[in-house]
């Protein structure tokens, strides 16, 4: 299955507690699309969070990111992970 890295821009900076429910309600939601989250990132003070997912597709990731919590990924990047 594909291995994506999503990346959220927050004007204002975020906060790792806030990201860390996100993440729980993503996992909450993700089997019902096949999508797997695997881990988060967090640069809490120029808001940006980092998501490493594997989904058979992008939008299929970015459906649970809207069901879940409502924060769709800026950018999406297909990714393949190095050794």
């Amino acid at each position: 299955m594909p291995l994506y890295m999503d990346v959220h821009n927050l004007d204002g900076g975020v906060k790792a507690d806030d990201v860390a429910q996100a993440h729980e309600a993503d996992l909450k939601t993700q089997d019902k699309y096949g999508v797997t989250y695997l881990r988060y990132w967090v640069d809490e003070r120029e808001g940006k969070i980092f998501c490493l997912v594997d989904a058979p597709s992008e939008d299929a990731a970015n459906t649970v990111h809207r069901e879940a919590h409502g924060l769709v990924a800026d950018v999406v990047y297909r990714v393949i992970e190095g050794d």
